[in-house]
């Protein structure tokens, strides 16, 4: 791959960069989602609650307006009751003010869920760059923002005009009506008025949201030398980690090699494998294998043992059954204790003999190794 094609940013963002980004305060977000939605909850409680909204201001007015002559001439009386009706006021607001709280605190969750980072609060003197600012300036993402507000003035203009003039002969009759009924009137158009620009604010939430979650996983993805680099960071360089497993295989096979020269018998296949088991009467409840191994493996461990004059037994469907079924350091299978008592058997006497003198032993023939064990049964194949 060319250096050209590995700075091309082809690859998704990864968790762990995501995370990163979250941890920097940098998250999706679409300003116009969020202002769709909190001035969708004003609409939606203004003309749930307009009406008792409207009694209330109305009641205020009225209360405040209405002066008795010691209030008049009283300051602490008179900031008495101006204290009094701009709580009312307040408090007939209460219920949408806390609405729209509510909803500005949770459309976050609509994009990028809710952060608070501090990092994103530390100095940052780069902003500062007059350079930076300037190429931010005419920048792709600048751009769109650019065309992105056009097209908003645009569409909310449009739907203005077109709701005001078909307001229009509505507007001329309010100055035939009364004051009650040219009230209401006037509430009327103006919520018509304001839903029919919010509900084209939702059509520009609509396409921004997608948009802002597009722009920011383009803005996050990654190179491929990225992608290596980083799970070379979270995993370990897979050279050096081939390394180290490879020296640890070389030390287990060193310390198993060691073992050898303390077996009590080494059992081959004849030559495909080779396991040295060792028992201490005593210290060991059952013959453990001290080591094993196939091909170049078996024939080192064999070499070792004739070095150090470690019995040699030719059994081949045990020694497969024990290649098969244990591991270094592993008692032997409790279905094999049989053969293996009659390998260890001969071996003592093997002992005896090499020591005091007399009758060679017998080796042992026709062990018996469960069928179920050796897998030359299983598998139909000859392996000698």
């Amino acid at each position: 791959m060319s250096e050209e094609s590995d700075l091309e940013r082809t690859e998704p963002a990864s968790p762990k960069r995501l995370e990163d980004a979250r941890k920097e305060g940098d998250v999706p977000r679409s300003r116009e989602l969020s202002t769709c939605t909190v001035l969708l909850a004003a609409g939606g409680a203004l003309w749930a609650m307009g009406g008792s909204l409207v009694n209330q201001l109305n009641h205020s007015l009225i209360t405040g307006l209405s002066l008795e002559r010691e209030v008049a001439f009283d300051f602490n009386l008179l900031v008495q009751k101006i204290s009094v009706s701009l709580t009312d006021v307040l408090l007939a607001f209460a219920p949408v003010a806390v609405l729209l709280l509510i909803v500005a605190l949770a459309s976050p969750l609509l994009i990028g869920g809710w952060l608070f980072s501090a990092k994103a609060l530390e100095p940052n003197f780069g902003r500062m760059n007059p350079i930076s600012g300037l190429g931010n300036m005419v920048s792709s993402r600048a751009g769109v923002e650019l065309l992105k507000a056009v097209l908003k003035t645009i569409l909310v203009g449009c739907v203005s005009w077109v709701v005001v003039m078909g307001q229009k002969e509505a507007m001329f009759s309010l100055a035939t009506e009364s004051v009650q009924a040219g009230s209401a009137h006037v509430g009327h158009m103006l919520g018509v008025c304001f839903m029919a620009i919010v509900a084209s604010l939702v059509v520009i939430a609509a396409i921004d949201a997608p948009y802002q979650m597009w722009a920011y996983a383009e803005k996050l993805k990654m190179t491929h030398q990225e992608v290596i680099q980083e799970s070379k960071e979270a995993n370990g360089n897979p050279q050096i980690k081939a390394k180290m497993r490879q020296q640890q295989r070389e030390m287990a096979r060193r310390r198993m090699m060691s073992e050898i020269p303390t077996a009590d018998v080494v059992v081959t296949n004849p030559t495909h494998f080779a396991v040295a088991l060792k028992y201490t009467e005593g210290g060991m409840r059952a013959p453990q294998v001290v080591a094993k191994g196939a091909d170049a493996v078996a024939a080192k461990i064999r070499e070792i043992a004739a070095e150090n004059k470690v019995p040699l037994l030719e059994a081949p469907p045990l020694a497969r059954a024990l290649y098969k079924h244990t591991e270094l350091g592993d008692e032997i299978p409790e279905a094999l204790y049989g053969a293996v008592a009659e390998v260890l058997a001969y071996v003592f006497q093997l002992r005896v003999y090499r020591e005091r003198g007399g009758k060679y032993p017998d080796e042992p023939r026709n062990l018996n190794v469960p069928k179920e064990l050796d897998p030359l049964n299983l598998l139909g194949e000859n392996h000698e």
